[in-house]
């Protein structure tokens, strides 16, 4: 039976150390250009569509390494198309509800979404909008069990968006729910951004689940090993999803020790 599962309690931003840590993307970006010499060792698509949904402040243009690296794999690879993505808001929503669709029409098959941080956010309300179009959900660094006031960023959100989160406890209650689909949380504990506590599941259903990453908030779209974990997840076939199991080498990959005064432990009730 799965339990009833629950926001993440307010949790303080992370540290300024590792905010300031976030300038390791640089290395990120580097470990990218061997992966797309390397992928022909990952599995590959079935040329479904694959819809990848860019965070807070930052558009298409962030999702291109990530968007290119695929439709080498055999994935009809899409970016949004609607430009910044400038905080969430109910009509955006229904736009990229409405680009969903639209890809869902043209190839006749379920979209898979993959959404970093506030693009997760869209990812997971549109999946219980619409689970007959959505394949499954991937997020990176996606805050949807975090308090606004967990993230490095709420200022700067506020300011931008004029519409504070804080105050849409309905929302923010909802988003802790994983949607009807297979859903998959990719996430790193030395997060600058976000308390890592928040970008994972707690729910113990088969098809839920989290991994780990590492490295920086603003580099997972070139994290290699987080470009692993989406070639595995991505190429599951669409009504026999599996979770992902590493094994050999890339499970000492995916084995990753932080000591709690950097990193902060976790909920008591937190599922791994």
């Amino acid at each position: 039976m799965t339990r009833k599962v629950k926001p993440a309690s307010t949790k303080r931003p992370p540290s300024l150390l590792l905010l300031a840590l976030e300038g390791r993307v640089a290395v990120d970006a580097a470990t990218m250009a061997p992966m797309f010499a390397l992928r022909r060792f990952l599995p590959k698509g079935d040329g479904h569509p694959v819809l990848f949904l860019p965070g807070f402040l930052t558009s298409s243009r962030a999702t291109w390494p990530l968007r290119r690296f695929f439709a080498g794999m055999n994935y009809a690879s899409h970016r949004w198309k609607l430009g910044t993505n400038m905080g969430y808001s109910e009509e955006l929503r229904g736009r990229i509800g409405d680009r969903i669709a639209n890809l869902h029409r043209r190839y006749g098959r379920r979209v898979s979404l993959v959404g970093w941080s506030l693009g997760g956010i869209y990812c997971r309300e549109l999946a219980r909008d619409m689970p007959e179009y959505i394949r499954q959900v991937i997020t990176m660094g996606s805050p949807f069990r975090c308090n606004p006031e967990s993230t490095n960023v709420l200022r700067i959100y506020n300011y931008v968006t004029q519409n504070s989160l804080v105050r849409d406890r309905a929302l923010l209650d909802g988003l802790a729910t994983p949607p009807p689909v297979p859903t998959t949380a990719l996430y790193t504990r030395t997060d600058g951004i976000v308390a890592w506590q928040g970008t994972v599941e707690n729910s113990t259903r088969h098809d839920v689940q989290n991994i780990h990453v590492g490295g920086p908030h603003v580099g997972l779209g070139f994290n290699a090993r987080a470009l692993i974990a989406l070639a595995d997840r991505l190429a599951q076939p669409a009504d026999d999803w599996q979770r992902f199991q590493p094994r050999g080498v890339l499970k000492l990959i995916y084995q990753s020790h932080y000591p709690e005064w950097l990193v902060g432990a976790p909920e008591p009730d937190w599922v791994g």
